[in-house]
C-alpha cells in the first residue's frame, strides 16, 4: 500500500511541479520520429522564427558521435518537420576541434547584427571547446570556430551588448579537483574574449548544485533583471543528478547575482528523465517566452534520450525568484 501511495505522489509531482508544469504528452520528440537512423535525440536549443518554433537538437548517431539537426513546429508541441539530413555536422578536416562531435547548442537572437548566434560544444581528443555559428534562417549556417579556447562548455550569449561589449556566460573546467563554477567574459567583436570572472559558484557539500553549474538557455531580459535558468549537478555514489534552478542578474552589471534559488525547481521524476542512455538528467537548452500570453515554454533533454516540454507563467517565475535568497 505504501508503494502505491509513493507512485501516486510521484505521478502527481512530475505533472504538477513548482513553477514549470510538464506537458502531459511528454516526451514530444523521440528517436523513432527521425527521418534517418540515429541513437538518441536530446538537449535542444530553441527559437521562434517566422511564427514557428525551431529546435536545434543534439543527435547522437549509432557510433556515438553527435551532430545538430533542425526540427520545426507551428505550435511548438507536435507535427514536427525534421530536416532529412544533419543540419550542422562535425567537420574535422576544417575544424579539428570537432573531431569527436558537436553538442548542446544554445541560440541567441542578436538584434544589432540581425543574426541568430549559436554557441555549441565542439569535442576533440583535447577536450571540449565553445564554438560559435550564425544563421539567418536555420537553413544555412556559418561556422566561426572556437571562441573560448580553454577546456570549456555550457555557453550562452546575451542578446545585446553590455556597456558596449558582448557578454557570454560559460563554464570552464580548470581543475578536476575543485567544483566547476559559472564564469562571464566580454568581447568587442564576438571573437576576442577577455575580462574572465566567476559570477556564480557551485555550492559546497551535498547541495543539489554542489559539483558543477552550467547556464541553460540564453538569459531573458526583464524589468527586474536578466532571468537565468541553470543546471546544477550533484555527484552521488550512483552517479550524477542534473537538476534546474533560477537566478536573477543585474541588468547593467550582470556579473552581479541579485537572487538565486536555494532549491531546485525541476528534478528528474518522470520515467523519460530517470531512464535512458544517461539517467537522472534534465538538461534544458532552449526556452521561448510568449510575451502576449505571458508563458515560457521550456524545451529540455530527458536522460540523454528524448526531448520534453514544460511551461510556466513568467509572472510566477519572477515572483518566485524575487523571493529567493540574495546571490
Amino acid at each position: 500500500m505504501e508503494l502505491m501511495e509513493q507512485k501516486k505522489t510521484l505521478k502527481k509531482q512530475y505533472h504538477d511541479e513548482i513553477l514549470f508544469t510538464r506537458y502531459k504528452g511528454n516526451p514530444i520528440i523521440t528517436s523513432d520520429m527521425w527521418p534517418y537512423p540515429i541513437n538518441t535525440v536530446f538537449n535542444p536549443a530553441a527559437a521562434e522564427v517566422n511564427g514557428e518554433t525551431v529546435l536545434l537538437a543534439r543527435i547522437e548517431d549509432k557510433f556515438g558521435i553527435s551532430h545538430l539537426t533542425v526540427a520545426r513546429s507551428k505550435d511548438g508541441i507536435g507535427d514536427w518537420k525534421i530536416d532529412k539530413s544533419p543540419s550542422i555536422e562535425p567537420e574535422p578536416d576544417k575544424h579539428p576541434e570537432e573531431e569527436l562531435g558537436i553538442e548542446d547548442p544554445r541560440i541567441t537572437w542578436l538584434e544589432e547584427l540581425k543574426l541568430w548566434a549559436i554557441t555549441y560544444t565542439a569535442y576533440s581528443k583535447d577536450g571540449p571547446l565553445v564554438s560559435l555559428a550564425t544563421t539567418k534562417d536555420f537553413k544555412t549556417f556559418k561556422k566561426l570556430g572556437p571562441i573560448l579556447r580553454q577546456i570549456d562548455k555550457d555557453a550562452a550569449l546575451f542578446p545585446r551588448r553590455i556597456n558596449g561589449r558582448w557578454a557570454i556566460i560559460h563554464r570552464p573546467y580548470l581543475n578536476p579537483a575543485v567544483p566547476a563554477h559559472m564564469w562571464m567574459s566580454f568581447s568587442p567583436d564576438l571573437k576576442h574574449w577577455g575580462d574572465f570572472q566567476i559570477i556564480m559558484r557551485a555550492r559546497k557539500g551535498n547541495a543539489w548544485d554542489g559539483a558543477k553549474l552550467g547556464i541553460c538557455p540564453e538569459p531573458i531580459e526583464t524589468p527586474d533583471g536578466w532571468l537565468m535558468l541553470y543546471h546544477g549537478v550533484r555527484e552521488t555514489c550512483y552517479g550524477s543528478i542534473y537538476r534546474i534552478g533560477l537566478a536573477l542578474l543585474d541588468l547593467d552589471e550582470p556579473w552581479k547575482v541579485i537572487r538565486r534559488s536555494k532549491d531546485w525547481i525541476m528534478t528528474p521524476l518522470a520515467p523519460y528523465e530517470l531512464l535512458g542512455d544517461v539517467g537522472n538528467v534534465i538538461f534544458a537548452g532552449g526556452w521561448i517566452y510568449d510575451k502576449k500570453k505571458g508563458i515560457v515554454r521550456l524545451y529540455y533533454g530527458g536522460a540523454d534520450t528524448c526531448i520534453a516540454l514544460a511551461t510556466a507563467q513568467m509572472k510566477d517565475i519572477l515572483n518566485y525568484i524575487k523571493k529567493c535568497p540574495k546571490g
